[in-house]
Formats: C-alpha cells, structure tokens, sequence
C-alpha cells in the first residue's frame, strides 16, 4: 500500500482543519487504529499552526503526506521567513505561557520529529509515525498527483 497526498494551503487557520481532516480520512480508510489516526492528527496540527502563526502574511505553506504499509511521514514546507532554532528547542516553558509547547507535542505524539529551518529561506519540519492498525490494510495504493487507485500486493 502506499498513498501520497500533496498539498498547497493558504496560510490561514482554516487550512488547519482541511489537511488534519483529509490527512485522518486517509488514516482511517486504511485502518488504522484510532489512537494513531489522533497523534498524528495533533501533531499535524501543531506542525500547521507553527506555520501560520510564524511564517510572513500571505505565504502558502505545503503539506506532504506518504503513507506505506507500516509508517505515516509527513513534511509540512513553510516557504516563508523560518522558525528559529530557538522554536525547536526543549528551553523550560513558564506555567503562564500561552505557546511554546507544539514541539513538545510533536516529539510526544510521533516517532521522529526534524527541522529543517534556513533563515529567509523557510522551514520544513518532518514528522513520522509507525502506523498501529484495527483490522487489515486494503490491498491498494493511491496517487494524489492523478494516478488514480492501482492494484498492490505486498513487497511492492
């Protein structure tokens, strides 16, 4: 099985909820279990609203999503100024902060997280996460770039 979604989103809140939704769709018709199709959800979610909240105004953001037999990866490309290398750290976070703790999420949640930040020249954070199924996988893979759905058996 493999799917590949691909995404170019306007960095607005809204898109939040659009590739979170579309990215759990995926997860879910495939099977797997709940508690996984959740991490990955917040932890997309978090990826996203770094974006909008710290790339500059009007910039579009990417989201890639690659799902195989056994792993979900997904790259969430901010083309704007960067995230600093402060945000990535794990600097002790005051009781009476209102942000700061997506990265920590993300680390919680995932099983790999790496940044990939150049100043002025955007940041593309990585998210992977084994995948945990309730039942069998269907036996197809799905191409967002207009592939269609195609037959696949495993050790494709």
């Amino acid at each position: 099985m493999h799917i590949t979604l691909s995404l170019v989103l306007p960095r607005d809140e809204s898109s939040i909820r659009v590739v979170r939704h579309i990215c759990a769709k995926a997860l879910e018709e495939i099977c797997t279990a709940p508690e996984t199709v959740s991490d990955i959800e917040i932890a997309l979610t978090e990826a996203c609203a770094n974006v909008v909240e710290h790339s500059g105004p009007g910039d579009d953001y990417g989201v890639d999503v690659t799902i195989d037999d056994d792993t979900c990866v997904i790259r969430v490309i901010d083309n704007g100024s960067g995230i600093g290398a402060a945000a990535h750290d794990d600097a002790p976070i005051e009781l009476t902060a209102e942000g700061g703790r997506g990265v920590r999420l993300m680390r919680a949640l995932v099983d790999r997280v790496h940044f990939d930040s150049k100043p002025e020249d955007g940041t593309v954070v990585s998210l992977e996460k084994r995948l945990v199924f309730d039942g069998v996988p269907p036996p197809f893979a799905v191409t967002a770039s207009g592939g269609g759905v195609q037959p696949h058996t495993r050790g494709e």
